[in-house]
């Protein structure tokens, strides 16, 4: 099943459902990113553990900092996605201008690109098409 199949247009019962989606995965993030900055924390050299305790502790910690990262990597493109509702131009990529299709924004309702303009930047080749100055 390919993800940007549905290239229609998105209709308002569809953005409305998503756009709920969306509000809420912001929610459960924010409250994430809150819980998750304890681990974040400097650990305490003077704390007295063992050296690998020590070790493991910061370890740990850098694995916290690298998750909290992607979670707020995460809300910023969910809050532009529902700006993006907000200037009625959700759904579109926002690098060629096509529909970015309701199956892949039904499984990842953040998406700002069409599944073969994502694939080019994944794959480090530059874009083929190149969203129109002055649309939108």
């Amino acid at each position: 099943m390919e993800l940007g199949g549905g290239m229609e247009n998105l209709t308002p019962e569809e953005i409305d459902e998503l756009h709920s989606e969306l509000l809420e995965l912001n929610e459960e993030l924010q409250l994430t990113a809150d819980v998750s900055e304890a681990g974040t924390r400097p650990v305490d050299l003077d704390e007295p553990i063992g050296r690998l305790s020590r070790m493991d502790a910061i370890a740990q910690q850098n694995i916290n900092k690298a998750n909290r990262r992607s979670v707020q990597m995460r809300i910023q493109r969910i809050q532009s996605a529902i700006q993006r509702i907000a200037n009625d131009e959700y759904g579109e990529c926002l690098s060629c201008g096509e529909l970015v299709g309701l199956q892949r924004l039904k499984v990842q309702p953040e998406a700002p690109f069409c599944i073969s303009c994502q694939s080019q930047r994944e794959s480090g080749r530059p874009a083929s098409v190149v969203r129109p100055s002055g649309s939108g």
